[in-house]
């Protein structure tokens, strides 16, 4: 395995873990709740990767300031209650395993809270192959780039030897706003017709081409 990278920074929704049908199923609940108009499944889909109030505010616009509360609560309630039945995409978990057993740093960069990424870290067994993480609770949301350049830091890894993999529009950005290598994979949020907009080292289409080009080239 070529060593071009020495810290790779992966978001999770999407991108590890085959969950953006379940946030957007969540969000559309949530809306129902409070007798919100529902968003289009686009628009809901777009908004993936940001902080919660972020992303709800974005996905349903018409949601009174005075509700976010109420809204981030039926969220959660529809999203934990079935966050359990979630999986790694096919082939993930091996190759964070190889990985880590690779010498590569490996970090994790979501609009998920630090109780949402650590219950996923746990129920799949992925926790002990990460050496850092950054979450949307306490951290500048997505596409702000403090997430990457913390992480960098904290890790002691020049910019040009990180690498940020991601399945949305916001990742690549983050990655550009950051002055780190973005890649993007295209079997989760965003259409791949989107992340073609941003830069990006290149478009990976299935979980198992995003292994083989990390074989290639990271």
């Amino acid at each position: 395995m070529a060593h071009r990278f020495e810290l790779i920074v992966f978001d999770w929704d999407g991108t590890l873990m085959d969950s953006a049908g379940a946030i957007v199923s969540a969000i559309m609940a949530a809306s129902r709740d409070l007798g919100l108009p529902l968003p289009s499944d686009a628009r809901a889909r777009h908004v993936i990767g940001l902080g919660l109030v972020d992303a709800l505010s974005h996905a349903v616009p018409e949601l009174a300031p005075a509700d976010y509360p109420r809204m981030v609560e039926r969220y959660r309630h529809h999203y934990l209650s079935s966050d359990r039945e979630l999986s790694l995409f096919p082939g993930i978990f091996e190759m964070i395993a190889g990985l880590a057993g690779a010498g590569r740093l490996l970090a994790v960069a979501t609009g998920k809270s630090r109780v949402g990424l650590d219950r996923a870290l746990g129920h799949t067994g992925l926790g002990e192959y990460f050496h850092s993480s950054r979450c949307a609770d306490e951290c500048f949301s997505k596409p702000h780039p403090a997430m990457l350049e913390e992480l960098t830091a904290e890790l002691g890894v020049a910019r040009d030897r990180t690498l940020m993999i991601g399945d949305t529009t916001h990742d690549l950005q983050m990655a550009r706003n950051a002055g780190v290598a973005g890649l993007g994979v295209s079997f989760g949020a965003h259409p791949k017709d989107a992340l073609l907009a941003e830069p990006a080292l290149a478009i990976v289409e299935t979980p198992a081409a995003l292994v083989q080009w990390l074989h290639d080239n990271a």
